[in-house]
């Protein structure tokens, strides 16, 4: 007698078990009616017909996608191997169900080969130095390609750029050749400045003979404080002009002009 009422008790229990569906918030189900789409419910309390209906449970949160890494070709022939990150997000339960089949798998494929069509546009030196402009690019081309999905593409992120060691060394010998290159021009342009200032310095000396003489003084006050066993004894000018008249030579004629008495 008991086994009368508890078997109907235990299908009831079953029946009830699998028709209701408890739906946290950050997930929504879609419901199909004998295979045809009804709606789309939740989060909470969710009561479904067992055998008539049926719910496929979508996560709305943000998925943290690892693109595998992928072998490119660069627009100046360089393999190098590239990686990435990809966070996206479904806003349309109803397209991520019905337009594709398995959303995550698909998106993921459509990253890659985004990737590798992307990245073959440019140059390495791009790839290296202008990561922001090309992870704009590539997020902008899946998010128009995933928009029919009913998924949201939020960033897309470069992780690494992996070259080979004749490429590193080829990039090591580039950026010090234009270290070099940086350095010589900045010498070059030191030395042109330089060159107008001691132009500028000697126009102010000529107009100032005084001025030269406190430049000469101030380079023997420089040279007494070194430690140098050299000897400087400064002889004035005057003096020597004075000594070549006693000796009879005229220090402003060239050696080869004849005096006035020599024919």
């Amino acid at each position: 007698m008991i086994f009368s009422y508890l078997v109907p008790l235990v299908l009831v229990l079953l029946l009830l078990a699998a028709a209701i569906r408890i739906l946290p918030e950050y997930k929504r189900g879609v419901v199909f009616f004998l295979g045809r789409f009804q709606a789309v419910k939740g989060p909470g309390l969710v009561i479904i017909i067992p055998a008539i209906q049926r719910m496929q449970v979508v996560d709305l949160r943000v998925i943290t996608m690892d693109v595998p890494e992928q072998d490119v070709i660069s627009r100046d022939n360089v393999t190098v191997k590239v990686n990435a990150v990809l966070y996206f997000r479904v806003v349309d339960p109803e397209k991520a169900i019905i337009q594709v089949e398995h959303f995550v798998n698909a998106t993921s494929q459509l990253a890659q080969t985004t990737l590798r069509s992307v990245l073959g546009k440019h140059d390495l030196d791009e790839m290296l130095s202008e990561r922001d402009r090309l992870n704009d690019d590539i997020q902008e081309i899946i998010d128009t390609s995933a928009e029919s999905w009913g998924i949201k593409v939020a960033n897309v992120e470069i992780k690494h750029v992996d070259l080979d060691d004749s490429m590193i060394r080829a990039i090591a010998r580039q950026a010090e050749a234009e270290r070099e290159r940086r350095a010589k021009v900045i010498h070059a342009e030191g030395e042109l400045q330089a060159s107008k200032k001691l132009v500028e310095a000697a126009n102010i000396m000529s107009e100032n003979p005084a001025a030269l003489q406190l430049r000469y003084l101030q380079t023997m006050s420089d040279m007494s404080n070194k430690n140098a066993s050299t000897i400087v004894v400064p002889l004035p000018i005057n003096i020597m002009e004075a000594f070549q008249k006693v000796v009879g030579t005229d220090p402003r004629r060239s050696p080869k002009e004849p005096s006035e008495g020599e024919e």
